[in-house]
């Protein structure tokens, strides 16, 4: 082995344990969230007769299929003052029941009684979108104790708050996507509304109740002694009001009563995105830990990540000498045609013979992307973009060349693609280079980071030298010029607030990305995104004006 290969391998065996390291606290991170609201939460749950929510939708799921949870890390070291509420006290899973690809929405009343915090609101109202766009079946698991009234004003009122859940219910009832909600548990005030707005509701005999205002409040409005039971009880909701549809004895039975019912409906219309028989990558996918650096600033292989993503590890690539620091190409992932859009972190020599840096967008790579990405949509080819990308090439050569033109075209051409877009943040992803990569603004069915994700306006080290460049230059204007030193503590302070920021779990927290995953969960995720999108008409694609 001659002196570069031992040098490879070095670097190749950093990056695996580097990677590897990164995945492992991801699950650690994982696992005490799926703790709940803590041990004794979960003991009284039991106590009740009610199973805890991951639980619930276990037994709702097919055994041994594949499901993604979406939004794990939602609010994630969010609300320190409130004793934090992990996984937004919601849980939200994409997979199968009785065959057929849902959404299930399930409260969790270990955390603050299942009450809805903001990120809650979000949360939701992200789980209705994934169904809306796809149109698949959604289903509601409720247990909760409603608004969060300490942060009501974060909740209530707005457009993306609480009520848009309500509309969003009578939405996609007109839009034919089935709703199926199970009163588990608590169902109060506005929140009542969620399973009477459903196709269908059952409730749970013992634990499940619906009322607008519960005892309490009733007494304190108008007088009246009642009990929960009789107030909205299943007995009452079942027999008197008619309200819900089936009375169950207990969860068991009302989930498998659900799978019964999702089993019976009628079979849907296929969009017919081309997949033929799946072929595993020919190169073993476990070489992405030891490609992908640790060090976000360093090149590597990006096509090498590429082949061990797709099917046979084969892609018919799109203009392979032009626009290099962009990658476009042709593939299969599991089985389904995608075009793959990627941001290539090797230096490069573009057609001129000049040199171009990895992870940089310049205009010859966006005017390549904006043509894929129309051919694409011309040939009804789902699109996938693997984000690692620090911005468009910035300095008076490009600006002259006109890179804000070639890049608007990019933002165009993701901003009114019509087939299902899909994005793996597996690196930076910072500034334009976001949009232009089909960031969260822009509407992608899927969005996921690799433990190795970093999202930003640019890297730590360029914001925190510019703002302290700032800051520096206002403390010489008042006359209190920093020494070295201070300068020095006032860079550091400002980038490790600012690499704090652009952490994955920042981002997952604030719902920006929909999940943190392992790098060798990407084909199936993909896959299972693309299955959901079949289900939705894609529309005709019109760029509108593009400056040429």
């Amino acid at each position: 082995m001659n002196s570069k290969n031992k040098e490879y391998d070095l670097a190749f065996n950093k990056n695996e344990d580097e990677n590897r390291l990164g995945v492992a606290k991801m699950i650690h991170r994982l696992d005490r969230i799926r703790e709940g609201g803590g041990q004794k939460k979960m003991e009284k749950l039991a106590s009740q007769g009610k199973l805890p929510p991951r639980e619930r939708i276990r037994l709702l799921l097919d055994p041994d299929s594949y499901s993604l949870e979406i939004g794990a890390f939602a609010a994630y070291d969010m609300y320190p003052d409130e004793g934090g509420c992990p996984s937004a006290g919601v849980v939200v899973v994409m997979g199968y029941v009785s065959g057929r690809l849902c959404i299930v929405v399930a409260n969790d009343p270990t955390v603050k009684a299942g009450a809805w915090f903001p990120m809650t609101g979000k949360k939701n109202l992200r789980a209705q979108e994934i169904a809306m766009e796809n149109r698949i079946p959604i289903i509601y698991l409720v247990d909760s104790a409603g608004v969060y009234l300490p942060m009501q004003d974060e909740i209530f009122p707005d457009k993306e708050h609480f009520g848009r859940i309500f509309r969003n219910n009578a939405r996609m009832s007109s839009m034919g996507i089935p709703q199926i909600a199970a009163v588990m548990g608590s169902c109060v005030a506005g929140g009542a509304y969620l399973p009477i707005m459903s196709d269908e509701a059952l409730i749970v005999e013992g634990t499940g109740s619906i009322f607008l205002a519960g005892p309490y409040l009733v007494k304190a409005a108008i007088g009246e002694d009642v009990d929960q039971e009789t107030l909205g009880g299943a007995s009452t909701h079942s027999e008197i009001s008619g309200v819900t549809d089936y009375k169950m004895p207990d969860d068991q039975t009302c989930l498998a009563t659900i799978r019964d019912l999702v089993g019976r409906m009628g079979p849907r219309d296929l969009t017919g995105f081309d997949r033929i028989k799946p072929e595993d990558p020919a190169l073993p996918p476990e070489d992405i830990y030891g490609i992908f650096p640790g060090d976000a600033g360093k090149p590597y292989p990006s096509m090498e990540i590429l082949k061990r993503l797709v099917d046979k590890s084969t892609l018919t690539e799109y203009k392979k000498e032009y626009g290099k620091s962009i990658i476009c190409a042709y593939a299969r992932i599991d089985g389904w045609s995608v075009g793959i859009v990627a941001n290539n972190r090797q230096v490069v020599k573009n057609g001129k013979g000049e040199m171009q840096f990895g992870g940089v967008i310049y205009s010859d790579s966006a005017d390549k992307a904006t043509r894929f990405i129309m051919n694409c949509n011309q040939k009804k080819i789902p699109l996938v973009f693997l984000h690692d990308v620090t911005g468009f090439m910035v300095g008076s050569r490009s600006e002259h060349g006109g890179i804000i033109k070639d890049g608007a075209k990019m933002v165009n051409a993701v901003a009114n693609s019509t087939v299902p877009k899909f994005s793996i943040v597996m690196g930076n992803s910072y500034g334009a280079g976001n949009y232009a990569m089909c960031g969260k603004a822009y509407d992608p069915r899927i969005i996921l980071a690799w433990p190795s994700a970093r999202i930003a306006v640019m890297g730590g080290d360029q914001a925190a030298r510019v703002l302290t460049q700032i800051q520096v230059e206002a403390l010489k204007r008042q006359g209190h010029p920093p020494r070295p030193e201070e300068e020095e503590t006032l860079y550091q302070e400002i980038k490790t607030r600012y690499d704090d920021q652009a952490s994955p779990y920042y981002a997952a927290a604030r719902l920006w990305v929909d999940g943190i995953i392992d790098p060798l969960e990407t084909r199936k995720a993909i896959s299972l995104g693309i299955e959901a999108a079949n289900h939705a008409p894609v529309e005709p694609f019109n760029p509108g004006v593009l400056q040429t």
